[in-house]
């Protein structure tokens, strides 16, 4: 299968240099090419491209905007069942030169399959359009990974920190594989306080399950 490619970025310059680094390799194939996110939203309608290539900063609408259209109109198409659309929709991959946390989160939210920078390796690139043409998502560069890990762990940080003090002991004893009556004995309260404890604890945590209690407990240092 050819890879069909649409570029939308506002410098001709980086443009022709992505269509020469991606059409060297025989499976892929530029169809187009947009400077402005009004005429990258016009070329996937009427292209249908298996990946949008995205950069973020462009006139009239940014990259952001553009994946955000692209989501709406894919949820509207399969709400209507819509027989035009086309059987696999164009996936979207950023290739941006900014990696700040408003383009990088607001386009994978989006339903984008990727965010790469405009520093990594050619090869990277090449690999990241066939894996998301393949249907393929988190094709990251190294740097946003490094931006997500961080954010992760500050959601976690608040989560942990919105405990109180008996519920996290609830919550390193859970760690430690206590069962209910075990928690209740040990700590000197009843097996109900221990229900609505732990209760609490999955809604504060947004987790589900009494192994995913226990795996939090291990990965925050609760149990040693």
């Amino acid at each position: 299968m050819t890879i069909r490619v649409v570029l939308a970025d506002d410098h001709p310059v980086v443009r022709g240099g992505i269509r020469i680094m991606l059409e060297a390799h025989r499976d892929i194939e530029v169809v187009g090419e947009a400077h402005n996110g009004d005429e990258a939203l016009t070329l996937v309608r009427e292209l249908a491209p298996h990946v949008l290539l995205l950069d973020m900063e462009m006139p009239k609408k940014g990259g952001l905007e553009v994946a955000r259209e692209l989501a709406a109109a894919r949820e509207l198409a399969a709400a209507r069942a819509d027989a035009t659309s086309p059987a696999q929709p164009t996936r979207v991959l950023a290739l941006s030169a900014h990696d700040n946390e408003e383009y990088i989160f607001g386009l994978l939210d989006a339903g984008a399959s990727g965010y790469l920078t405009k520093d990594e390796a050619p090869d990277m690139i090449v690999d990241a359009v066939r894996g998301v043409a393949a249907g393929e998502d988190e094709w990251i560069s190294a740097r946003v990974a490094e931006k997500m890990i961080r954010r992760r762990r500050y959601e976690l940080e608040k989560q942990s920190a919105d405990l109180s003090p008996r519920e996290t002991e609830v919550l390193a004893l859970l760690g430690r594989g206590l069962t209910n009556p075990q928690l209740a004995e040990s700590l000197f309260i009843s097996e109900g306080t221990v229900k609505n404890h732990v209760s609490r604890i999955y809604e504060k945590l947004s987790l589900r399950t009494r192994a995913e209690a226990v795996a939090w407990a291990w990965e925050h240092g609760l149990v040693e």
